[in-house]
């Protein structure tokens, strides 16, 4: 007597499955934006971007006319076979994001420096130094 033998596939969790599941399913696989805090302090802006278990070159940072734009793309791929060499399960994952910011006239774009520690992207991105200006009278006459 021959018995079937059942397999959880993706048809099988599309039909057995609520359909709310999904949503759930869609947030876990890594497909939110990342949350950023933005900090200024009297001589530079602090920019944070939670972005835990990603590596510093995960993370493309650049400035295209006054705006700064952080940008991060990650995929991977994992296969289960069975004892014969067939595909039992072969699943890929992408996930990228993209934040921009537009800078003030007032920030020091050459010295934007960033770093990444315990799963928070630290973008500093220090003012230029404003010269006093000489404050001169005007005689009415």
């Amino acid at each position: 007597m021959n018995q079937l033998i059942r397999r959880n596939s993706f048809f099988d969790d599309f039909f057995t499955k609520d359909v709310f599941d999904f949503g759930k399913r869609f947030l876990e696989s890594g497909f939110t934006m990342p949350s950023v805090n933005v900090k200024e302090e009297d001589t530079a802006y602090q920019i944070m971007v939670a972005a835990p278990g990603m590596k510093k070159e995960d993370f493309n940072i650049g400035i295209d006319r006054n705006i700064l734009t952080i940008s991060s793309e990650n995929k991977s791929e994992t296969e289960e076979k069975d004892e014969q060499g067939f595909f039992t399960k072969r699943e890929f994952n992408f996930s990228s994001f993209s934040r921009s910011f537009t800078l003030p006239e007032s920030v020091d774009i050459d010295n934007i420096e960033a770093s990444y520690e315990n799963g928070i992207l630290n973008v500093s991105v220090p003012k230029k130094e404003i010269a006093m200006q000489d404050i001169k009278r005007i005689e009415v006459k």
